[in-house]
């Protein structure tokens, strides 16, 4: 995990490597789009605050977060050069069993995904109670969820490389 106390927009810089040869892609849910779209930068924003060239980042949007499993396994095919993709998505809990249906749905899909490629798949998906609580996960006071997940995408992409080199050995 890349965050340091409660917020998650902290994490040390020291310990993050260089992505300035990674390539990623980012796919957006547009359901909560004030959320989603407040993820995606702080997303963004690490990845070129770490080395990222802008021209390394590849955005695609989906409707939905159940829509971010096929965006997910899409991309990965049309980018294989990718080294990371990381999903934004953002399901607020109602008064239906929905909102557990589809957060089980994209979980289990994810990991799917982590399991049948090479290209990691990073979660960046607010699975609150209310909005308030995605407010403050998005940007808000406890920091920005897609900042952690870029984070966690660089380390990915770097454990990516060093495989390929071990197994290459």
């Amino acid at each position: 995990m890349a965050t340091v106390g409660n917020n998650l927009s902290q994490y040390d810089k020291t310990t993050i490597p260089n992505a300035k040869n990674f390539r990623f892609g980012i796919v957006v849910s547009e359901w909560n789009e004030a959320i989603t779209e407040n993820l995606f930068q702080g997303a963004f924003e690490a990845l070129l605050e770490n080395g990222t060239l802008k021209d390394n980042i590849v955005r695609w949007n989906v409707p939905g977060s159940f829509e971010l499993i096929y965006g997910a396994k899409t991309m990965q095919k049309s980018y294989p050069m990718l080294d990371a993709v990381i999903v934004i998505g953002n399901v607020i809990r109602g008064e239906t069993q929905h909102f557990d249906f589809v957060c089980e749905g994209v979980t289990q899909g994810i990991k799917d995904l982590n399991i049948q490629s090479d290209i990691p798949v990073i979660f960046c998906v607010l699975t609150d109670n209310n909005k308030q609580q995605s407010i403050d996960r998005s940007g808000g006071k406890h920091g920005n969820k897609g900042t952690e997940a870029a984070i966690a995408a660089i380390k990915m992409a770097q454990l990516k490389k060093e495989a390929k080199f071990y197994s290459a050995e």
